[in-house]
């Protein structure tokens, strides 16, 4: 890994994946910036999030995006605090666009929560409207393109919808398609030496769901205030760099019809000279993937980290 003549640094939001509450639920409790981030949130939504969040149902609801959008804001400051982040650049593959929005400046703490909360909301009841017959996103990893080609051509000879959502590295990839053919896909990677992982719901990041795009556009930015940030953000989707409050809320309402990808957006910081990244957040994938810790310093910040007892230095001998 040649990193030292790459001096910046970046910092990334991940995107979600499952998070239990009893893994966040120390971190929301002790952690200062987890404290202050929750008490504004809980003025702004007129409820004690830790409380809805202790008891709601499933990975991915309204109450554990929020915690998690927050709980990643909280790692960011930590980070910034404890270990001397100061990047020069901020970007959040999917979900981690919010965070992004957000901790770059362009969009306020109480306007964050505010998006994350309709979002929400705006997504369970598109799909519900939308797509009755269901559609969910199969992430899978250890399967090269040539092998991914020969798979998709067969799901288009079969007459099925698919689109590629997520490239996550040269062979890991989500694919959306409707959920009657998951346990086909399932079966036909792993005949082919692919690893299926888990599988995601509602799905995002298709071209298809443009729908969804105009209604995020009508019914979760109304009245929000989207400024200019004081860090330049790096597109998920293509890596170019933003600069300007609507480019960023663009690239917010963009993440409903395109895809995601994660070596294109590292290969944009590669060329802009970041050597090292801070990943604020719970993150399995996007700060793991060889595409990242092959090339550069990965630094997490996660709730484990910024909840161990810190060492105090031995006192000076008499």
């Amino acid at each position: 890994m040649e990193t030292e003549n790459r001096t910046g640094s970046a910092l990334v939001f991940p995107g979600m994946g499952p998070t239990p509450f009893t893994e966040s639920a120390r971190f929301m409790l002790v952690n200062s910036f987890a404290r202050e981030l929750q008490a504004e949130a809980d003025d702004v939504l007129g409820y004690s999030l830790f409380d809805r969040f202790s008891s709601a149902d499933g990975d991915y609801s309204e109450y554990a995006q929020l915690a998690f959008f927050l709980n990643c804001l909280a790692l960011a400051r930590w980070s910034e605090a404890e270990l001397g982040a100061r990047p020069d650049y901020v970007t959040g593959p999917s979900f981690g666009g919010k965070a992004t929005a957000v901790h770059s400046g362009a969009l306020s703490v109480a306007d964050g929560i505010r998006l994350t909360a309709r979002f929400a909301r705006v997504l369970d009841s598109f799909f519900e409207e939308e797509y009755p017959e269901q559609v969910a996103t199969q992430s899978f990893a250890r399967t090269p393109r040539a092998v991914l080609e020969e798979i998709l051509a067969e799901l288009t000879e079969q007459g099925e919808w698919h689109e590629i959502t997520c490239v996550v590295d040269e062979d890991f990839h989500m694919l959306t398609l409707r959920k009657p053919r998951l346990e086909w896909l399932q079966q036909r990677l792993r005949a082919a030496g692919g690893l299926p992982l888990y599988v995601m719901e509602p799905p995002m990041h298709a071209a298809a769901f443009d729908g969804l795009r105009r209604k995020a556009e009508a019914e979760v930015m109304a009245g929000l205030e989207f400024r200019d940030p004081h860090i330049p953000v790096v597109s998920d989707h293509d890596g170019t760099v933003l600069t300007s409050g609507e480019q960023v809320k663009n690239l917010l309402l963009d993440g409903c019809v395109r895809r995601v990808n994660w070596p294109g957006t590292l290969a944009g910081l590669r060329g802009h000279g970041v050597g090292t990244l801070h990943v604020a957040g719970q993150d399995a994938l996007f700060g793991r993937v060889a595409v990242a810790v092959k090339n550069f310093t990965v630094v997490p910040a996660n709730p484990r980290l910024a909840t161990r007892p810190r060492r105090r230095p031995a006192p000076a001998a008499a």
